[in-house]
Parts: C-alpha cells; structure tokens; sequence
C-alpha cells in the first residue's frame, strides 16, 4: 500500500488521498456502505492497513540508565486501519508541544522501539538531527513519516521496522529503524527515500547508525552511511 492512499490535510507538501473510493458510498443489498471520507461522522466502513502498528511514548528525564528508560517507555495504543488511525492522530499531544526528553514510537505491532528487540538487534536506523527553529513544522514532518511507514511507501517497507521523533532541549530528532545495517543498497535506498519524504535539500546530511555499533559503545556515535 502506497502513501497516495494516505489523506493528508493540506500542507505546504502536496495533499495524498488514502482510500480508492473517497466520494461515492457503495452499496450492498439493502446496507449502504458509506466511506469516511463520504461521511466523517456516520461512516461504517473502514480501510485496513497491511501492517498492525504501535504508538509509544516515553520521556525518561536526564538520568535515566537502560533499565529506568524500560520502565518509562509506555505503550499508547495499537491501529490496524486508516480511519483509526486519524482518529489517533488527531488527539494526541503534537510532537511541538510535548515536553523536552520527550520521545513518540511508531512501530509495527509485536516490535518493542529497543535495539534488544530481536527484529531491531541486527538493524540500525537512519537519523535526521532538525533545528529547534523548526517549530511546529515538525509536526508536519513526524506525519509524513507515519504515514510512509503505515503506507508501506518504502522500497523495502518488510525491512522497516518503525520510527521515531525525539524532542530535546535545543533540537529535534526523526529516526526511521530498519531490521538491516550491512546492507549498503538497501539502506541507502530506504535514506534516500527518506530525504525526499522529508522534502531535505541536498546538502543536508542524514547519517545511518547501526545499533549493534550502538550497544559497543554506549551510544549511536559512530556512522555506517551518510547521505
């Protein structure tokens, strides 16, 4: 499934469209099968996604080791269609207002946002460091990514685990978690793809971090790929 089934409200990026049939009801038999998109408030059908997916989120504060970090990662709640997830998206705090130290997790079902997870262990993740100039964009910025992961919009979607933005201090962070790190191709396909979902200029630098690297050091300090 493709981002060009994804409704977007309209925004300085072009507006994307997630349902086949988002004007006309179907019918069947006697039972008129109305769309959200037909009827926001009365619909009875939903779209079902590919992929079952995850929102968490946790704010751990400045002195938390790996096992109080755990302890402060909380599941929000699971979605399997188009229509829940809207009706998530549109009322949880946006990633502008949350708290610094503050960190949202989508992922599909069944992977925990842990380099320990068995699907992440081998993996790593491209990151996108943003000024905290960015504003409220990032809240524009955040969606894009949900919704290229959700819409299976990625070459290699099986090998995208989820993604995250981090809200620090005196920056942002996107980071989009992949179930590879040796694989050169793929991952720089998955980066590039990421840069253009993000609308970044060419001379802004994306850099891939392996999370086997990560657990070495104590930290993501050290890049596989830059971009």
């Amino acid at each position: 499934m493709s981002t060009q089934y994804l409704a977007v409200a309209s925004t300085s990026k072009d507006s994307k469209v997630f349902g086949e049939n988002n004007d006309t009801p179907e019918t069947l038999g006697e039972q008129e099968m109305v769309t959200v998109f037909a009827d926001p408030v009365n619909f009875n059908v939903k779209h079902p996604l590919h992929s079952q997916w995850t929102m968490w989120y946790d704010n751990p504060g400045k002195k938390a080791n790996q096992a109080s970090w755990s302890q402060n990662l909380k599941e929000i709640v699971t979605f399997d269609t188009v229509e829940d997830f809207w009706g998530i998206y549109n009322n949880v705090v946006r990633p502008s207002d949350l708290l610094p130290g503050s960190n949202y997790h989508l992922f599909k079902t069944g992977i925990k946002p842990m380099w320990e997870d068995p699907s992440n262990a081998n993996g790593g993740k491209w990151v996108v460091q943003l000024p905290k100039r960015t504003g409220e964009h990032i809240n524009t910025l955040w969606l894009y990514i949900m919704l290229e992961c959700i819409g299976e919009g990625f070459q290699y979607e099986h090998e995208v685990c989820g993604g995250v933005v981090s809200i620090r201090k005196g920056f942002y962070r996107i980071s989009l978690w992949m179930r590879i790190a040796n694989n050169k191709e793929i991952c720089e396909s998955i980066g590039r793809h990421l840069k253009s979902t993000l609308s970044l200029q060419p001379n802004q630098t994306i850099e891939f971090q392996s999370h086997s690297d990560a657990v070495k050091s104590g930290s993501c300090n050290k890049d596989r790929y830059t971009l």
